[in-house]
């Protein structure tokens, strides 16, 4: 057996099996331990994302990100490729009734990203002369010494690797492979143009990626979801069937018309979970450095916030799904981005290919933003503030390496890192758990004074 393979076997048990236990699991300790926040807070997370909404906001700088900023840069890392090809994914794999475990893995990571914002803003310092915060710094101090300082150490590597290098390979190559599709660019090309518009944001620092992500992401989520919903309501008569696949699906897969054959409800599980917790990154540890950074009064501002940004995914991915099973071109053999791509190109003709590969433009560079971002965080951390201008340069070239060069052993290694950094992460979170807990007690108190 070769490093491949063996590599895609160990992934396939770690994001399969161990990964989807640790993630539901401190999901719904969570849930459990805050008295299901994500139910409760709903209404704050909306008022204090969509309260004050602006797409030009303060201007971001060395102390910190408005919350609105913070939280378009996490969104711009969670919605990525994942999102379009990852509801395909599962569909495929486990069934419609994939769906139904992908939202319910939305659901109970609501209450872990609430709790890995808010631990990243109690435990955010100030590094260099500008705040800075994230898994690393909340692991500290979950971990007293030796311990601590190892656990945090990985998880900075961890993230540079999966994130800033081997997960912005992935981005570009999708960028460059879906318009070479459309349009029949040499995928290189498009790479060296990505990487012109990436560098320009880069070395801005904060301030540009903070301006760039509050409102690139608004303009990009809009676009996406009125095509999607333009497609729905060509299809609406197909929108409760799909619905019914769904449901259906989840508990009985074979029972579902056209669904295929072999298909368990251990597979629509597994399948609709993972797919679903890698698309949101609840748990994994990037989100909570932008998090870190928000100017709030209360550090549960931002848990709250936080919890939105998984919403967002939620919707995104629940809109790729009925775009799928609405539009027929489920056949249980074509699979990824290809399926998504069908689904639009049977609606819209051959505009299709060409609307999926503006969405992954957008979808994609702004994830590359976002990863670049959280481990420029970790190389300050590891090597202080001289080391970002070697980390940049590095990231740009393997921005233009992988818009050309798949290699699958590069894509199976970005997917172990991404499952490493989850360990250290999950296990400060459950050993902070109570702070939290005071945390949200103390925000709800300080919410009735206020009424008073």
């Amino acid at each position: 057996m070769n490093f491949l393979s063996t590599i895609k076997e160990f992934n396939s048990f770690f994001w399969g099996y161990l990964l989807i236990f640790l993630l539901c699991g401190t999901g719904i300790f969570f849930t459990i331990r805050l008295k299901f926040v994500q139910i409760t807070k709903f209404k704050d997370a909306f008022k204090h994302t969509f309260g004050n909404l602006t797409l030009n906001g303060d201007k971001a700088g060395k102390d910190g990100m408005s919350s609105f900023q913070s939280l378009a840069t996490a969104i711009a890392a969670q919605v990525g490729t994942g999102n379009l090809a990852g509801a395909a994914t599962a569909i495929v794999m486990g069934g419609p009734g994939a769906i139904f475990w992908m939202w319910l893995s939305a659901f109970f990571g609501m209450s872990t990203i609430f709790a890995e914002a808010t631990l990243a803003q109690k435990y955010k310092t100030v590094k260099d002369g500008e705040v800075t915060g994230g898994p690393a710094y909340y692991i500290k101090a979950a971990f007293k010494g030796t311990l601590g300082k190892i656990l945090a150490g990985a998880f900075a590597v961890f993230i540079i690797l999966a994130l800033g290098f081997m997960g912005n390979m992935v981005q570009s190559n999708s960028i460059g492979v879906a318009f070479e599709n459309a349009l029949g660019i040499n995928p290189i090309v498009i790479g060296v143009l990505v990487a012109i518009l990436a560098a320009f944001i880069f070395f801005g620092g904060r301030e540009k990626i903070a301006s760039t992500t509050e409102k690139l992401v608004p303009i990009m989520a809009a676009f996406y979801i009125i095509g999607s919903i333009i497609i729905l309501i060509m299809n609406y008569s197909e929108i409760i069937p799909a619905f019914r696949s769904i449901f259906v699906g989840a508990f009985s897969p074979e029972a579902v018309s056209g669904g295929l054959v072999g298909i368990t409800i251990s597979q629509a599980i597994r399948y609709g979970i993972a797919r679903g917790l890698f698309s949101n990154e609840a748990g994994m540890g990037s989100t909570p450095h932008a998090h870190a950074i928000a100017k709030v009064k209360h550090p549960c501002e931002q848990g709250v916030t936080a919890m939105m940004g998984v919403f967002i995914t939620f919707i995104i991915l629940t809109l790729t799904a009925l775009v799928i099973l609405t539009s027929g071109v489920y056949d249980g053999t074509t699979t990824g981005i290809v399926l998504t791509q069908n689904a639009f190109v049977a609606t819209f003709g051959s505009f299709g290919n060409m609307f999926i590969a503006i969405c992954l433009l957008f979808f994609s560079f702004s994830t590359i933003i976002g990863w670049y971002f959280f481990g420029e965080i970790n190389i300050k951390y590891l090597f202080g503030d001289k080391a970002t201008k070697f980390y940049s340069i590095i990231v740009l070239i393997l921005i233009i390496v992988g818009s050309s060069l798949k290699v699958d052993l590069v894509w199976e290694l970005a997917d172990t890192f991404n499952g490493f950094m989850v360990i250290p992460n999950l296990l400060a979170l459950l050993a902070l758990n109570s702070v939290v807990v005071k945390l949200l007690k103390d925000y709800e108190d300080k919410q009735k004074d206020e009424l008073l």
